[in-house]
């Protein structure tokens, strides 16, 4: 299961994909009334232009680069198993309704579905919603399936591993520093899944004390997976810094900022960037026109000299292994990998 896309740089299609997105009150945490007022009144209408614009320059001959990418690793896990393996969005097509229908309907016996959230980390605006949709529409048909969930893998030895091998290419080159860029989040969010109400974003280095928030704490593992992955390439602490992109309204969300950062780093003598995204695994708006174009051109403005985005995993052979890794385990009995 992944975001899901517009079905076309329609701007009619990205309002209706916009509107199932920042609708979603896991999103945009607000009363419904408002809710509606800033996304029906405000956002959409000033934004879908622009991101229609966005996504025009990358779309793909064969549709949304999220959702083409997501189709080739479903049929590369599929030519591992004879069980049906299926692909769903959280929002847009094909929806959770659609597939788990398609499910039942081609397989009367059906007894079991692993659901595998495309999201490493947990957050209540990704893999949360995606989850509870599913669970949703599962329960509201009265389905007699059992529904088994694949936790966050950020920690994952598999994926650590799989993700470093895509990054290890490209520090053979000459580089000042890697830039580490997940999706951000409004801090409230944060705060809102810290199941203790105490620790997240209160206690000093919150994130290196050890708590029972950090099951759902987003920002713990997204550092969690950098510490991993650096440790694991042998990477020196001067040469990694983390952002967050994607700043959405003018709360408070997480720091430092990775659009923000690039202008100043010419200025601290970093002139050959490195960017990877490590809170997608398939390539998408977010990697393709926010870093790759939009952030390249900032950082390169500023004074950079060279500019080298990292493609997410997508469907490179290490990355469909360790998804069908996962899928067998679970066959054989692990539980290891499940969600509580």
């Amino acid at each position: 299961m992944n975001l899901g896309s517009p079905d076309s740089t329609d701007v009619k299609d990205v309002k209706r994909y916009l509107n199932e997105f920042l609708m979603d009150g896991r999103v945009i945490d607000k009363p419904f009334l408002l809710r509606t007022l800033l996304v029906r009144g405000i956002i959409v209408p000033f934004r879908a232009k622009n991101s229609a614009e966005a996504y025009s320059k990358i779309w793909m001959k064969e549709g949304s680069p999220l959702i083409v990418i997501s189709e080739q690793l479903q049929k590369a896990v599929q030519a591992n198993f004879e069980e049906p393996v299926e692909l769903v969005m959280r929002y847009q097509n094909p929806s959770a309704a659609s597939v788990l229908k398609k499910l039942h309907e081609e397989n009367p016996q059906l007894k079991e579905i692993l659901l595998l959230p495309l999201y490493p980390h947990y957050a209540m605006s990704s893999y949360e919603t995606a989850v509870e949709d599913i669970k949703h529409q599962h329960k509201k048909k009265n389905y007699a399936s059992v529904l088994k969930t694949i936790k966050p893998f950020y920690n994952n030895e598999q994926f650590i591993y799989a993700l470093s091998e895509s990054i290890k290419p490209y520090l053979q080159r000459d580089y000042d520093k890697i830039l580490f860029s997940y999706h951000g989040l409004p801090q409230r969010h944060i705060r809102k899944s810290d199941i203790t109400g105490q620790h997240c974003l209160q206690v000093n280095r919150c994130c290196h004390v050890a708590s029972p928030a950090h099951k759902f704490c987003y920002r713990h593992q997204t550092i969690v997976t950098t510490e991993l992955v650096a440790k694991a390439l042998n990477i020196p602490e001067e040469k990694i810094e983390q952002t967050y992109q994607s700043r959405l309204g003018k709360d408070p969300w997480l720091l430092p900022s990775t659009q923000e950062r690039l202008p100043d780093l010419p200025g601290e003598g970093i002139k050959r960037l490195l960017v990877v995204c490590p809170a997608f695994v398939s390539d998408c708006l977010e990697t393709l026109e926010e870093i790759a174009i939009q952030a390249r051109q900032i950082f390169l403005d500023a004074g950079g000299e060279s500019f080298e985005f990292i493609p997410c995993m997508n469907t490179q052979p290490l990355w469909v292994q360790t998804v069908t890794n996962w899928i067998k385990d679970y066959f054989n009995g692990s539980t290891e990998m499940l969600f509580e």
